[in-house]
């Protein structure tokens, strides 16, 4: 926070910076909400259980990093809603990162052959590690978009692009491409 002699000036820098987290707070409810209504689908398309697994890579800003890791895939909790933890490793920026996230991601298409957009949230902790020493963790909450295509004929297998928002001590945004080879 910046700290100035004026105290009009210092009220003023004081109010921004309470606004930002009720900004957060506001997005994390929606995204409960959204995953609370998502989970009140009356069938699944796609089972619970494992349906693949693969690698994942991408750019995240602030730290700036590349990141690389794997996922597996869950099958569906309900209709559309995949269940997809990963673990992603960011390095550069004299820091290294490690982002294990449970993620639930909603599809807006049941079709697994067509481009489908999706939109989801993870959860999980952050590791810092800084590369002149010093570490630390953080609990972090992210809401993430993109878009995704498998094969049609076994539902199973499919590329994705993702963006994450880092809502909560996380990085700011994460930019991956993933593919998922299922069984």
């Amino acid at each position: 926070m910046l700290h100035t002699a004026d105290p009009q000036n210092f009220t003023e820098v004081g109010e921004t910076a309470k606004k930002e987290p009720i900004l957060k707070k506001l997005l994390i409810i929606a995204l409960a909400i959204g995953l609370v209504c998502g989970t009140t689908a009356l069938a699944n398309k796609r089972s619970a259980g494992f349906h693949g697994f693969g690698p994942r890579l991408g750019l995240t800003i602030n730290p700036d990093q590349v990141h690389f890791g794997g996922h597996i895939d869950f099958g569906d909790l309900a209709d559309n809603l995949m269940m997809l933890p990963n673990l992603e490793i960011g390095i550069g920026d004299d820091l290294t990162t490690i982002s294990p996230s449970f993620e639930l991601d909603y599809r807006f298409r049941s079709d697994w052959g067509a481009w489908t957009p999706y939109l989801g949230g993870g959860i999980g902790p952050v590791f810092y590690s800084a590369k002149h020493g010093g570490s630390e963790s953080e609990l972090a909450l992210y809401l993430q978009f993109g878009v995704g295509k498998g094969r049609s004929t076994n539902e199973t297998g499919h590329f994705f692009i993702e963006g994450k928002l880092g809502l909560v001590d996380a990085p700011d945004f994460k930019a991956t491409v993933g593919w998922t080879f299922g069984r």
